[in-house]
C-alpha cells in the first residue's frame, strides 16, 4: 500500500475535527477510498468520512485492508505537516508509516492497534428538511445560541429555519430563509422542530473550514445530519441524535 497526498489539508483537518469525537477508530483503505464510519462513546453522534482515490496524486493499493488508529496520536503526527509538504501512507510491520516530504523528508511510525468494536452502518433516515447553506453561517449561529444555553432547537417550515436557544433569561434566535444563500428542499408542508447538543454542534461545523458549503438535514423530534462535500475529493458527514427535553 502507498498513498500519497499533495493537499495534507483534507487528511489533517478532517482528523482533528473527528478525533474530538472518537479516540479509536478503524479505517476501510480500498481501491476507491479510505473511509471511517465510527459512534462516539456515548451513542449520541455518528461520523462518516471518505477520503476519495481520486484526491490523491498515487493511490495504489494490492487488496483491501483495514487499519485501525488512536485517532490522538495520528492528530498530533499530522499537525506537523506543512501546507505545502506530500503526506505519504504505507503500512510496514505492524505499523502505519507515515511520510511528510517537502524542504526536508520527515518519516513517522504509528502502531495498528487492536480495537473490539462492532462494525458500524449508516442508519437509513428519512428527513422533512434539507437546507444547503453557507458553512460560514452555521458556524456563526451555533457560536450565537453558545453564549445562551447547552441546547439549540432548530425550527422549519417549508422557506425557513429558526435556530434559538433559551437560557433563564436570556434567548437568542437566528433565522435563515431561502435565497441566495440557502436553498431549502422540503419534503413536507408541517412545522418541525428538534433540539440538539450544543456542546456537539461545536465540534461539527468546524468542519466549515473543509468546505464552503454545508447540507443540513432533519426532521421533527429526530436525528440532525450535517454533510460536507469537495466534489472529487472527501466526503464528512455527522448524524447527531436529538436532545429529549422534559419541558
Amino acid at each position: 500500500m502507498k498513498l500519497s497526498l499533495a493537499e495534507p489539508k483534507y487528511l489533517k483537518d478532517s482528523i482533528s475535527i473527528i478525533s474530538e469525537l472518537v479516540n479509536e477508530a478503524r479505517f476501510k483503505i480500498n481501491s476507491d477510498a479510505i473511509e471511517l464510519i465510527a459512534m462516539d462513546p456515548a451513542n449520541v453522534a455518528m461520523i462518516i468520512f471518505k477520503l476519495l482515490s481520486s484526491s490523491f496524486v498515487e493511490y495504489n493499493i494490492k487488496e483491501p485492508v483495514d487499519v485501525a488508529i488512536n485517532l490522538t496520536n495520528l492528530k498530533q503526527i499530522l499537525r506537523r505537516a506543512s501546507p505545502s509538504d506530500t503526506i505519504t501512507l504505507e503500512l510496514e510491520e505492524s505499523k502505519l508509516k507515515i511520510t511528510f516530504k517537502g524542504a526536508t523528508t520527515r518519516t513517522f511510525f504509528l502502531p495498528i492497534i487492536d480495537i473490539e468494536d462492532k462494525e458500524q452502518k449508516v442508519p437509513e433516515l428519512n428527513f422533512g428538511l434539507s437546507i444547503q447553506t453557507a458553512s460560514d453561517m452555521l458556524i456563526q449561529a451555533i457560536d450565537d445560541v453558545d453564549i445562551i444555553g447547552e441546547s439549540v432547537a432548530f425550527l422549519a417550515e417549508p422557506s425557513k429555519l429558526t435556530i434559538q436557544a433559551e437560557g433563564d433569561l436570556s434567548k437568542a434566535r437566528i433565522e435563515i430563509t431561502e435565497g441566495e444563500n440557502a436553498k431549502f428542499s422540503a419534503h413536507t408542508k408541517e412545522a418541525m422542530k428538534s433540539k440538539y447538543s450544543i456542546e456537539y454542534l461545536k465540534k461539527m461545523v468546524v468542519a466549515g473550514k473543509l468546505a464552503p458549503n454545508v447540507v443540513v438535514h432533519f426532521n421533527k423530534d429526530y436525528p440532525l445530519k450535517l454533510d460536507y462535500k469537495i466534489v472529487d475529493k472527501m466526503n464528512l458527514s455527522f448524524i447527531l441524535a436529538p436532545r429529549v427535553e422534559n419541558d
